[in-house]
């Protein structure tokens, strides 16, 4: 007999929810049939549990990071840890190239939506840029016919604030107030949001293939004359940019006392307006919360201003004119070019006496120049004109009934932008998984690992949800990270709750004979069980 312990932890979890959404096949019917020992599907699923493990662990250690694993419960009973080395991966990520990383990952969320009965109403729209390593000096003149797709890894706009880096762009669509992605695509790194976002719409819109439309909401990048007219058969939700004059008009000559209550905070009017051609109603929002925050950014911002403007005006007050009108000039110059503040300037004359000596009785002295006087002030007007803006947005729709879609769930559902897919690149970015930068060799590979990565976010946002309506249902709690008991856990917490779980591998003649889970406790099998089936298998567990 021998003995031999493996570290389980929280990858039954990810692997039972994989199996539960049957991930390997689904990459496998899209992908082809692989005539090599790890399929393409396992490569992904094994990609998917090192980026959940949360190691941070480049490719070419993958097989260093499953040597203490179950490779056999996870993955494949068939496979061992040097069969996931960076070739296999290497190749199975060409694969996902070859086939189309958008398509394939849209096979296997759809297929995961119709398995979890979820369907949605909102869909949420954003993009984020993920900087690289490398070179990246693959030219589109290098490109032949079949590569026609590949992204140009490159500079551009850096939401990472690392500009000095090369990039790629990421687009998402995440499911209702959720992080749960449905769609994804790669894009160049100098990418527009402007230009991207509706051919994201349409591309999206075409693969539901007769299924109720979906409302799209995203942030004022995707509001333009263009895009709306090539939105016009899709219902959307999004804010008006604040450079329209129109939308600077409106927010300014709307009072609070001329809105209606939304919500706690929140206050609204809607107006009927035509843009691009398209009818549509705007709804200008007033936020308490938003109002009191840019009242506290004007405050620094008049102070630096002040503190500016008082070192340049004791320099200019200093300057001698030889005119009044030049004095004058430069006075209002200097006012020109003020926020917050004005200068009530004084010009003074400069005077000389033409000789030495004492003056005679009926002697005047000559005017010789001109120098400016007087002090940096607040401007109220000014002050007052910007205020008028504070706390305020406009949201638009072309949903022009209301009973479809209230004032209230306008800003609800945008709102839902900060928890849904801005949560999803947040999770993407996060220090601790393996995507917050790329360092594959071909913009090929890194295409296809952008969707490995938004397939490690599908599989954790749907173990959360799964957990959470579990958790409602049957009136259960667990300990959240302060102790007090939940029934709205995050996933990560969770994980880190299984942290030291082994399975113990009983083996006779080479053969494993028994397995046994070690260091399950209460809570534990709490979870597994609410979890269902496949991941209850995976710890070997009945159901």
């Amino acid at each position: 007999m021998d003995y031999e312990t493996k570290r389980i932890d929280h990858l039954g979890i990810v692997a039972g929810i994989c199996q539960g959404i049957d991930l390997i096949e689904q990459v496998n019917s899209v992908a082809g049939a692989s005539e090599r020992k790890v399929s393409t599907g396992q490569a992904v699923q094994a990609m998917v549990l090192n980026a959940l493990g949360f190691s941070s662990r480049a490719l070419y250690l993958v097989p260093d990071y499953w040597k203490n694993k179950p490779v056999e419960i996870l993955v494949g009973e068939e496979l061992k840890a040097e069969d996931l080395n960076d070739d296999s991966l290497g190749r199975s990520l060409d694969d996902l190239y070859e086939a189309g990383v958008t398509e394939v990952f849209a096979a296997v969320a759809s297929h995961a939506l119709r398995v979890e009965g979820i369907k949605h109403r909102f869909l949420h729209l954003d993009s984020s840029s993920f900087h690289v390593h490398g070179k990246y000096e693959t030219g589109e003149e290098e490109q032949d016919e079949e590569d026609r797709q590949v992204i140009e890894i490159t500079e551009g706009f850096s939401k990472d604030h690392r500009p000095d880096l090369k990039q790629a762009i990421l687009t998402l669509i995440t499911s209702e107030a959720s992080n749960l992605p449905v769609w994804m695509e790669a894009l160049s790194g100098n990418s527009n949001d402007r230009k991207s976002f509706p051919e994201t719409v349409k591309a999206y819109n075409k693969q539901l293939a007769g299924s109720a439309t979906p409302y799209y909401v995203m942030d004022s990048a995707g509001y333009s004359a263009d895009n709306l007219k090539t939105m016009e058969k899709v219902l959307w939700l999004t804010r008006v940019p604040e450079t329209l004059k129109d939308a600077q008009e409106l927010v300014a000559g709307t009072k609070q006392e001329d809105m209606v209550k939304l919500e706690e905070g929140y206050w609204g009017k809607e107006v009927v307006k035509e843009y691009g051609g398209i009818q549509q109603r705007w709804l200008v929002i007033y936020s308490e919360a938003a109002f009191c925050r840019e009242e506290k950014g004007l405050e620094r911002k008049q102070a630096k201003e002040l503190e500016t403007t008082q070192k340049e005006w004791r320099k200019l007050m200093q300057e001698a004119y030889n005119c009044q009108a030049d004095a004058e000039h430069a006075a209002a110059q200097f006012n020109q070019r003020l926020h917050y503040h004005q200068v009530k300037a004084e010009i003074i004359a400069q005077t000389k006496y033409t000789h030495a000596g004492r003056p005679g009785p009926d002697e005047k002295p000559e005017i010789t120049g001109y120098r400016l006087q007087g002090e940096v002030v607040a401007n109220p007007e000014a002050l007052a004109k910007v205020r008028l803006r504070f706390g305020k947005f406009i949201l638009a729709t072309n949903q022009m009934d209301a009973k479809e879609l209230s004032c209230a769930e306008m800003l609800s559902h945008y709102k839902d932008q900060g928890v849904s897919v801005e949560r999803g690149f947040r999770f993407l970015k996060d220090p601790h998984f393996f995507a917050h930068s790329l360092f594959l060799k071909t913009p090929q590979r890194l295409m296809a690992l952008m969707m490995v990565m938004v397939t490690a976010l599908l599989v954790y946002a749907l173990a959360e949800r799964k957990l959470r309506l579990q958790l409602e249902q049957e009136n259960c709690l667990v300990p959240s990270q302060t102790g007090k008991p939940t029934k709205t856990p995050t996933m990560r917490w969770i994980f880190q709750m299984f942290e030291g779980i082994d399975i113990l591998l009983i083996s006779q003649d080479g053969k494993i004979v028994a397995r046994q889970v070690l260091n399950l406790r209460p809570v534990h099998l709490l979870v597994i069980r609410l979890l269902g089936k496949s991941v209850q298998n995976c710890y070997s567990l009945p159901p």
